[in-house]
């Protein structure tokens, strides 16, 4: 069903030896656009490894898909797409056999899977490349192709660890778009796991935050920042000692950031008053961002209050 979790977890627990890796993680996450962010270390990377049954569970239960881990895994790897932070294509292969391949692991016969790995490089932006080897492909292509055999079978959802490492910021965009594209446009959830929090902000409409192991927050994006109002940047062409001696005279906390605008704390549940005193100074915005910045401020302290009660 539409509505069912895409994900649970019931005290899931992965050890390695006397080390937790994971420890009695519960969640039930929402089909969507999926943001999994914690530091290097903190068992993203082993969470999602464990729901494709690629490390066992030590304890705990989890789900996937509605099916339950470790009793269906060829039903759910029918359904799952996965493209591991790692490279993963097979050396010597050129992008269209590899990808056709892919196809064919997942039950495609061979004529239906080339055409579906056309298709899908098609998608995924990769043109001529296609006819090279692998092995000669830039970072960016790299991260195509892993993208391209994680989504030839049209699974239900894809799980993508650090899709975005190596790359420049104009391939970063490149590649973030065409994930949320997945979702938005073709109804496949997404899984974006990653240490950048600006990847996650821009495009994941739940988060989840995983520290130690354990799962810190989760939430809606919108519901994490609604918690950070009270704060904002506004972007302005000019007389900026001017809004910040009003905010000041105010009470409001005010600056100017290293990007040009000028951050005010105006301490309210919405930007009325802000607005309001915008209006009255007669000055024209370029932009007003609400709650900048709530995501990392977020992150940053769920990761104080894990280290204070570790």
């Amino acid at each position: 069903m539409a509505d069912d979790p895409v994900i649970e977890a019931s005290r899931l627990t992965k050890r390695f030896g006397s080390q937790y890796a994971l420890s009695g993680v519960d969640l039930s996450v929402a089909r969507g656009a999926i943001g999994l962010l914690g530091p290097n270390g903190a068992g993203k990377s082993t969470f999602i490894k464990c729901l494709l049954q690629l490390q066992n569970i030590t304890s705990g239960t989890a789900k996937l898909l509605g099916r339950e881990v470790g009793r269906e895994g060829r039903e759910i790897r029918t359904e799952v797409g996965y493209t591991p932070e790692q490279d993963c294509h097979i050396p010597g292969m050129v992008g269209c056999e590899y990808v056709t391949y892919c196809a064919q692991l997942c039950g495609l016969p061979f004529q239906a899977a080339r055409q579906r790995a056309h298709e899908i490089l098609d998608f995924v932006g990769m043109g001529q490349e296609r006819y090279r080897k692998i092995d000669s492909y830039s970072t960016g292509m790299k991260q195509r192709i892993k993208i391209a055999q994680a989504i030839v079978h049209d699974p239900q959802i894809v799980f993508l660890d650090e899709p975005t490492n190596g790359l420049d910021p104009n391939g970063q965009a490149q590649i973030l778009d065409l994930i949320q594209n997945l979702w938005k446009e073709h109804n496949i959830s997404v899984v974006l796991s990653s240490h950048l929090l600006h990847d996650v902000d821009r495009i994941c409409e739940q988060i989840i935050i995983i520290g130690k192991g354990k799962v810190l927050v989760h939430d809606t994006l919108e519901n994490l920042k609604a918690r950070r109002a009270g704060a904002a940047e506004v972007a302005v062409p000019d007389r900026h000692n001017e809004l910040i001696s009003a905010c000041e005279s105010r009470g409001w906390k005010s600056g100017m950031e290293t990007n040009g605008n000028i951050k005010i704390d105006h301490k309210s549940a919405n930007l009325n008053e802000l607005i309001a005193l915008i209006d009255e100074l007669k000055i024209t915005p370029l932009e007003i961002i609400p709650s900048p910045n709530a995501l990392q401020e977020m992150f940053v302290q769920a990761l104080r209050t894990s280290d204070a009660t570790a």
